[in-house]
């Protein structure tokens, strides 16, 4: 295990600053990953820290130790790409200790830590075979256990699963979870994936612009956001926003089908609230401080049924998760309500100002 420590990294590429100061710490044992938009800097950072790409300002320690000019092979890292990289003619054991062999590990240790690691990711049936004859999960699992057999400080993933279909993916992420457990080594981990995110991570990392938004345990992004990009970003589908329109008596906002009552002392002006699909419910149009819509779509899917609501006057549309196969209509008219506890409201500049705060809505 290693603790790692960013302060101030920055990185450009000629003109173009991709990292623009970032500042994290990632304790000993800890899973942590990073998600964020195409472009946000993710996988840069992570090369950073491997240090294929060098650091164009900040600092970088391991364990305390100041690593900026420690070339890759000495900071006791190893990292699992998106592509496989298996050597075709090379059975899965051979592929696993190559890293080891170049760097001259006796033979008999080098068989005792393939088997360890084999064991661990449950492929020492296959170190005999060549790639060619295992499937994508077992390949990827081969790829896995090329990195553990170097016994690294620290563990770094870019997107492993994305060349997955979505059966091998939730079948790989329980390995890595498992693998996690046993070995209580400190991973970073890179994906587009919220799924992997929330279900493998510690903590969550969002980087928008190279820049980090926000850092926290899974729950506490998706619960209490520090603005709407991250409210926005984390949970699928995403969080519902509706724009507040000009104020009326008692604190009462106009919204596309109806009003809200925001709450009074926040720190700045309101200028949107924010809802989660699963808060929301349909409910009849006569209800008091129910939003007027059109079930535009409906998405069945089993458990969960997605209804699609297109807003009296005005093309806004909110998502609303249901339990089960409801029997909802498409063109249905509908009202819409949700738990005013659970509403968020962000300021003109994004920030959050109240989360899980009362929202009341009134008709319009």
């Amino acid at each position: 295990m290693a603790k790692l420590e960013l302060s101030g990294i920055r990185k450009s590429f000629g003109a173009t600053e991709v990292l623009k100061g970032i500042d994290l710490t990632v304790e000993h044992g800890e899973f942590v990953a990073f998600v964020g938009p195409s472009g946000c800097g993710k996988s840069t950072l992570l090369r950073l820290i491997c240090g294929l790409d060098e650091i164009t300002a900040g600092q970088m320690a391991i364990d305390g130790e100041l690593v900026n000019d420690v070339p890759p092979a000495k900071r006791g890292i190893a990292m699992v790409f998106q592509s496989y990289a298996l050597y075709p003619h090379m059975s899965v054991g051979d592929n696993m200790g190559y890293a080891l062999r170049l760097a001259g590990t006796p033979r008999e240790e080098i068989r005792a830590r393939v088997e360890k690691a084999a064991k661990v990711l449950r492929i020492d049936s296959y170190l005999d075979r060549k790639p060619r004859q295992l499937s994508g999960g077992q390949r990827q699992r081969v790829a896995i256990g090329r990195a553990i057999v170097r016994e690294p400080r620290i563990f770094l993933f870019d997107e492993p699963l994305s060349n997955l279909d979505a059966s091998l993916r939730v079948e790989m992420r329980i390995e890595i979870a498992r693998m996690k457990d046993r070995l209580g080594t400190t991973m970073v981990y890179v994906t587009h994936d919220q799924i992997e995110a929330m279900t493998l991570a510690d903590k969550i990392v969002v980087l928008n612009a190279g820049r980090v938004e926000q850092v926290g345990s899974p729950l506490a992004l998706y619960n209490t956001p520090q603005n709407r990009f991250v409210a926005g970003f984390i949970g699928s589908p995403r969080m519902n926003f509706m724009r507040l329109g000009a104020p009326g008596q008692g604190g009462r906002y106009a919204v596309a089908g109806g009003s809200v009552l925001v709450p009074q002392g926040l720190a700045a002006t309101p200028a949107e609230i924010g809802v989660r699909p699963e808060h929301l419910e349909l409910v009849p149009l006569d209800r008091p401080h129910a939003l007027e819509g059109v079930v535009t779509m409906t998405e069945h899917l089993g458990s969960d049924t997605y209804a699609y609501v297109t807003l009296e006057g005005s093309e806004d549309m909110l998502v609303v998760r249901l339990s089960g196969e409801n029997a909802v209509r498409r063109n249905a008219r509908t009202g819409v309500a949700f738990d005013p506890e659970m509403a968020h409201v962000f300021g003109a500049d994004g920030r959050t100002l109240a989360s899980a705060r009362p929202v009341a809505l009134e008709a319009a």
